[in-house]
């Protein structure tokens, strides 16, 4: 049986982010890495969008950027200045193939195409594949514990989900300057849902809708409010569809990260990497990935005191009202971004403000549905 110091289960956003960084600090150079992934990551399988001051690490595969959005709903229509900070897009395939040449000819570090059957944990852990059997040290882990579909009823589940079109109009109807964050002027009956928009030029854009809801829907249904907006909202009666793009991500309170232990770490979604309240990801696996390198290097346990506490409390007590209020998703994120600053919404969202400017963004929020879910929080 063949051993490592690490395996990294998934070559996704989260462990890709972990092995180059592994890659790019020379006290990983001694360290022998295995990378395990059923799939060729070969394909465009999805568009992941961050926001960041100033130059970041991944800005030679960025496909596009902006500095300006705007939020729409029905009663607003507010212009966004992102102020210091862009808001990036980029696309999985760049990702992929960035990553890929760069770990390619490094000789501490292996990828091998397989699908893990089980790990086994211990001194070391055992992971089985399909084809064969490895042993590491540590293992990173991005595949979803059963336990988290077993125990849905226990936990609050809302989804992000979606289903978007790369178009090409006839006419210019984009400005490619200023994404669209969120248009509720047309939406599915009783729900958070909206369309975003992510200009490329001012003729190809991503034009997603979008659910935050416990259920999904059907395929055909999302293809009917796409082409309500097109028509309806951009005036483009004649367009290509240039790629499909489909995704459901998880916004729950499950306590993932909890599979944690002193020979494993559970990554990705499937350690709490993704931001509950709002789904976005890309840019806490690099926060995360630093703080696991930062956790080795200093003899502690990888997944020490990654997360904080007291956001994941304001992240539970927000998807308890949109699963409880899914028809006041519009209404909640209309006061978000009308009555704060931009830059104060995203350092919230980033986890990087004060416990005073916190109570700022939340008190613009409606008092009762969130007095109830501070109700539900605290009684058994």
């Amino acid at each position: 049986m063949e051993s490592f110091d690490y395996i990294i289960v998934g070559a996704g956003a989260a462990g890709l982010q972990l092995v180059l960084a592994m890659q790019e600090d020379s006290f990983f150079a001694t360290r022998q890495i295995l990378i395990i992934e059923k799939s060729q990551k070969n394909v465009n399988d999805k568009t992941w969008c961050f926001w960041e001051k100033g130059p970041g690490k991944w800005d030679q595969v960025i496909a596009k950027s902006w500095s300006k959005s705007v939020f729409v709903s029905a009663d607003h229509h507010t212009p966004l200045d992102l102020g210091d900070y862009k808001y990036k897009m980029l696309r999985s395939i760049d990702f992929y193939r960035m990553a890929k040449d760069k770990i390619n000819d490094v000789a501490n570090i292996r990828w091998i195409t397989d699908e893990v059957k089980a790990i086994n944990q211990g001194s070391p852990t055992e992971v089985i594949t399909a084809n064969a059997n490895y042993q590491a040290k540590h293992v990173f882990d991005s595949q979803i514990d059963g336990d988290f579909y077993a125990s849905q009823e226990k936990y609050i589940n809302v989804l992000q989900h979606f289903k978007g079109w790369l178009v090409e109009t006839k006419d210019a109807v984009f400005d490619p300057e200023c994404f669209t964050m969120m248009d509720f002027r047309i939406k599915y009956p009783e729900s958070t849902s909206f369309t975003y928009v992510l200009p490329v030029n001012s003729r190809q854009a991503l034009v997603e809708f979008t659910f935050f809801s416990p259920q999904t829907i059907p395929d055909d249904e999302y293809d009917y409010y796409l082409k309500k907006y097109m028509v309806k909202i951009l005036g483009a009666a004649e367009y290509e569809i240039l790629e499909i793009e489909k995704g459901l991500i998880p916004m729950s309170n499950y306590p993932f990260h909890k599979s944690n232990s002193t020979c494993m770490t559970k990554i990705g979604t499937a350690g709490s990497w993704v931001k509950a309240s709002s789904g976005y990801s890309f840019k806490n696996a690099e926060k995360y990935s630093a703080k696991i390198i930062d956790n080795i290097k200093h003899g502690r346990i990888p997944n020490e005191a990654l997360f904080s506490h007291r956001h994941k409390k304001y992240d539970s007590l927000f998807l308890d009202v949109l699963y409880n209020n899914n028809h006041l998703g519009e209404r909640l994120f209309s006061d978000m971004y009308t009555k704060n600053d931009i830059s104060q919404i995203l350092a919230f969202l980033d986890e990087d403000t004060t416990l005073i400017e916190e109570l700022k963004i939340i008190t613009t929020f409606p008092w009762n549905p969130f007095l109830k879910a501070l109700k539900n929080h605290l009684l058994p």
